[in-house]
């Protein structure tokens, strides 16, 4: 049994509130992570001297300090990392824009925090998403008492989610995403998921397609909202302007392209399509971005394996060699706009469903994906439908695509205009998720 308090401004016999399922699996989560409990402070001193938390905020994950609640309505919405948080920054002034608004926004990660604190509007209140554990997600909702509680994409906390709902505190699902990876995993514990599903008061969806798989995953027909997607009013990624120059200047007369957020696997493909480029177009660079930078030791290892020389951008070196391992966090803007062919990675390799097709296009860079694009099945499909993204199959294939988009300068200025046009009639779901979230804190 949940020992957490009503939400002051809901009933527990409140109509609108769900009533969900009850879940074995969900019961046994709560189980384990109640006698679990004292680990919370273990897993984070043992990040923290891994260099994975901030060391200044780390006790936030724990559900201490932080700051106080602000006096009147207060939004708490959570986005995991960089992709979604900056993706719901237009979301966020939409919110903040009645006066009487305050946002509380957690993130879980080091980067996506540093990223937007510099970019978030006034009213919004940056702190980090407790644990998943009795002791911080209890002083976390008792310290900040939100209005209504909107969860971003596909992040669910089990215990969070629980309590939140215990609580009479509303919750909202926005920009709705499961994957087909996630759909497959979530169809094993189909009743942990309509558990979970069946806590939110709404639940707004890009697109029909994925409010069907919500409600086959067990959400109430009645709750789920087709609102379009948060992503259309997406901003381009932070850029150092002075940066961008000096690197444009340095790589000046070189035909670049770029192979970002790629995967284990990926890079020996992406390297060996480069190494073909070279004998076909002397000069080329490849600026290389894995999607997790920790492991550019590991494909600094694959570049040289093929024979390709290379700099390495956390070492402080310039783009001088054949290949740029682009190894650092944040800097995904850069890389777009420095580079007019952009290779989206997560999309050759089975398992990952590929990663924003949205990025490179709001930065004018020709897109080029794996087969494996199930997280954006249907907006890469919009895209290669319109002749605005091409699909390449392997190294050979990745080569002479790379090789036409930058030879043939009409055929890449035609296919960026051809992703413009598909973004600009994407339905644009801010105002109607922004009237939903307001909708829960009163008039």
């Amino acid at each position: 049994m949940s020992d957490a308090l009503p939400h002051p401004s809901q009933r527990h016999d409140d109509p609108a509130r769900p009533i969900p399922p009850r879940s074995v699996a969900l019961a046994l989560w709560l189980a384990v992570t109640r006698v679990a409990a004292p680990l919370a402070g273990v897993i984070l001193r043992r990040r923290l001297r891994a260099g994975k938390e901030d060391p200044a905020r780390w006790r936030e994950k724990l559900g201490m300090g932080g700051g106080t609640r602000p006096e009147g309505a207060l939004v708490w919405l959570h986005a995991v990392s960089v992709g979604e948080g900056l993706s719901v920054l237009p979301l966020l002034r939409a919110l903040t824009a009645r006066g009487d608004v305050h946002v509380l926004m957690t993130c879980t990660t080091v980067t996506a925090m540093g990223l937007l604190t510099e970019r978030v509007p006034e009213r919004v209140i940056l702190r980090y998403l407790p644990l998943d554990f009795p002791g911080p997600v209890g002083r976390f909702l008792s310290q900040w008492r939100p209005d209504v509680a909107v969860m971003v994409e596909s992040e669910f906390w089990p215990r969070l989610m629980h309590e939140t709902h215990a609580r009479g505190i509303p919750m909202i699902l926005a920009n709705a995403r499961i994957s087909d990876r996630s759909a497959r995993r979530w169809g094993r514990m189909r009743g942990l998921a309509a558990a979970l599903l069946g806590r939110f008061t709404l639940l707004a969806a890009p697109d029909a397609a994925m409010a069907a798989r919500l409600v086959a995953l067990g959400a109430e027909a009645g709750r789920v909202r087709v609102t379009g997607t948060l992503k259309r009013a997406a901003e381009r990624l932070p850029v150092d302007g002075a940066e961008r120059e000096r690197l444009h200047g340095m790589l000046a007369g070189r035909p670049v392209w770029l192979a970002a957020s790629t995967h284990p696997g990926e890079e020996a493909v992406v390297v060996a399509a480069h190494r073909a480029l070279c004998a076909r177009l002397p000069g080329a660079a490849l600026i290389l971005a894995p999607r997790h930078p920790v492991r550019g030791d590991e494909v600094a290892d694959v570049i040289a394996a093929a024979g390709l020389s290379q700099g390495r951008r956390s070492r402080g070196e310039g783009p001088a060699g054949q290949v740029y391992l682009a190894d650092t966090l944040g800097e995904m803007g850069l890389w777009f706009d420095l580079c007019p062919v952009s290779f989206v990675g997560g999309s050759l390799v089975a398992g990952v469903g590929g990663h924003n097709a949205y990025e490179p296009a709001l930065h004018g860079s020709a897109i080029l994906h794996g087969p494996d694009v199930g997280n954006f099945a249907n907006l890469y499909a919009r895209l290669d439908a319109r002749g605005a993204a091409g699909v390449v199959r392997g190294a050979d294939d990745l080569a002479r695509a790379v090789e036409r988009l930058l030879t043939d300068g009409a055929a890449r200025a035609a296919q960026v205009a051809a992703a413009e046009a598909v973004l600009a009639a994407e339905t644009d779901g801010v105002a109607e998720v922004a009237a939903l979230i307001l909708g829960r804190v009163g008039a």
